[in-house]
């Protein structure tokens, strides 16, 4: 069915598909309108399921722990401050080996107060063992949401998704949308290690050294695991649905001699300055990274790279960027722009690719800064 829809309703319509049977909601701005959307599914009758409007975001993760440990589907949204309330949990969710599906609405974190988009949200959950894929269009909104159930639900992954979508630029903005039945596409969830809850059994969790290490390991296994799983969902996907994804999406990268690199919305204006660019002479191509965790092999041999950072990491420098330079061993020219919803265009992406010095950094709007 064609519509007109915008981020954070495609989300939800996804969710209504996915049919869970547990949905945690707790608001926050600029993701409220996607648990406000399910609510009013829930409550007409379109998805039957377990609304629990909980009084915070730690007991939005805590409930979806709860109920996904006794082998139902579960969903949740947050953003911002709200997932760094969830950040206890959101570790426990991936340790205990729970398939849990959430959006995340990127925003800014304060102070100062700002509720605009940026990555480092999520990205400061990069190490908790949730597989992340961020997303462009209102579609692929839709579409990696479905996705997200099948992939986390799978019993060679067992770990939670977190679906990203900048907040504003993507979440409220007005896109079409092709929604599909997704049948069997979602298979019923079978979690090998859930309680029941008519048989009460008492369980020890403490872990000692001999054993912790190898609960960590099986983490990283099943992330490994999780790119052929994701390889194969995606295909089988775009068998269905006629819409293809993958682990990047690459605009004119095979003749280019410089590389431009960004993650959600900038991908699409990147696109944009990549054809300026072109009409220039400059051989240049866009690459847009899908999933974060698994990170990707990228292939960047022989290229100049351009990254676009819509985040920090304190003291070390752009996230993406570092992830990059850390797996291809090349230097890159790092740029951090756009955050906290700071105006970026397509125009402002090509000079990042004309002015490249390789091996710097250089922050957007700030000057003497190289």
């Amino acid at each position: 069915m064609k519509k007109i829809a915008t981020g954070n309703k495609a989300v939800a319509e996804a969710v209504k598909q996915a049919k869970p049977s547990v949905v945690a909601a707790y608001p926050i701005t600029p993701q409220t309108e996607i648990v406000e959307t399910i609510a009013d599914y829930v409550t007409s009758g379109q998805l039957e399921s377990r609304y629990i409007p909980v009084e915070s975001e730690h007991s939005a993760m805590a409930a979806c722990i709860g109920a996904s440990i006794t082998g139902v589907r579960t969903f949740t949204a947050t953003s911002s401050h709200g997932l760094l309330y969830m950040h206890e949990m959101t570790n426990w969710a991936a340790g205990a080996r729970l398939p849990v599906v959430m959006a995340n609405v990127n925003r800014s974190i304060g102070p100062g107060w700002n509720i605009w988009a940026e990555h480092t949200d999520a990205l400061q959950e990069r190490d908790t063992g949730w597989l992340q894929v961020y997303v462009a269009t209102v579609q692929e909104a839709y579409d990696a949401t479905l996705m997200a159930f099948r992939i986390a639900e799978h019993n060679d992954v067992l770990l939670p998704v977190m679906v990203n979508l900048d907040g504003f630029s993507l979440s409220h903005i007005m896109q079409p949308l092709d929604t599909v039945e997704p049948g069997d596409f979602i298979p019923p969830i079978h979690l090998p290690h859930a309680i029941d809850p008519k048989n009460p059994t008492s369980y020890g969790g403490l872990t000692g050294p001999n054993d912790h290490f190898r609960f960590r390991w099986d983490i990283e296994r099943s992330m490994r695991d999780s790119v052929k799983v994701i390889e194969a969902t995606q295909k089988e996907f775009a068998k269905r649905f006629g819409r293809s994804y993958g682990f990047t999406e690459d605009y004119r990268c095979e003749d280019a001699d410089v590389i431009l690199v960004s993650m959600g919305t900038f991908g699409k204006e990147a696109e944009v300055a990549i054809d300026i660019l072109r009409k220039e002479g400059i051989k240049a191509g866009s690459m847009r990274l899908r999933w974060f965790r698994p990170f990707p092999k990228l292939e960047l041999a022989g290229k100049e790279v351009v990254v676009i950072d819509r985040d920090y990491s304190f003291g070390s420098g752009g996230i993406l960027a570092k992830e990059i330079t850390a797996q291809t061993k090349r230097e890159v020219y790092s740029v951090i722009a756009g955050i906290g919803g700071q105006e970026v265009t397509y125009d402002d992406l090509a000079d990042f690719v004309r002015k490249r010095r390789i091996g710097t950094e250089f922050w957007f709007g700030v000057t003497g800064n190289v």
